[in-house]
């Protein structure tokens, strides 16, 4: 029998197994908080609820030993997602309060997440480098726009979540400054 394009296909009944599989092949393409884990289960039973009119909250107990199960074998580890996502994070220029908040939405404790930024060899200003070299701000821009753009550039990198003060610093930078920028 053939299906409509559109027709989608109705989620299975969700079973302490089927929980399982679902929360390996997650971690197996993805890294995850445990909270982040939950979440992503809770998501899939309660579509699947819907779909067969159960109550999700009967669920509640399996999801939480998928996820401890989980975080017994090592599959889901908090302070290592939080390392190499706060690297991640810097590495692509985003400020400590973007990460804070991004850590925060996945579950992170906020404990962890400080004492991890305190001992992270990355600061604010590698980060905010990094972001205006990506974004091609103040000494990344051309130099007869550079003028032009000084306000909306300092805007952006503040927006970002840097400070004034290194906003302004990174943008009232020579173009010959920036070779001893962090990379």
């Amino acid at each position: 029998m053939l299906r409509c394009m559109s027709e989608k296909r109705r989620p299975k009944i969700p079973s302490q197994d089927r929980l399982e599989r679902q929360a390996v092949y997650y971690l197996e393409r993805y890294a995850s908080s445990a909270d982040n884990l939950r979440k992503v289960l809770e998501r899939k039973v309660y579509k699947a609820c819907m779909a067969h009119d159960l109550a999700p909250e009967s669920y509640a107990e399996a999801i939480d030993a998928v996820v401890d199960k989980a975080v017994q074998t090592g599959l889901v580890n908090d302070r290592a997602y939080a390392e190499t996502k706060i690297a991640s994070l810097r590495r692509r220029g985003k400020s400590a309060l973007r990460i804070v908040a991004f850590l925060k939405s996945k579950g992170i404790d906020g404990a962890l997440i400080d004492e991890l930024l305190e001992t992270s060899e990355d600061t604010d200003g590698a980060a905010a480098w990094a972001y205006a070299k990506r974004r091609r701000l103040g000494p990344y821009r051309r130099a007869e726009h550079r003028a032009d753009r000084r306000t909306k550039d300092l805007a952006a990198l503040v927006r970002a979540g840097f400070s004034y003060g290194l906003a302004q610093t990174i943008i009232d930078a020579d173009a010959d400054e920036t070779d001893g920028a962090p990379d």
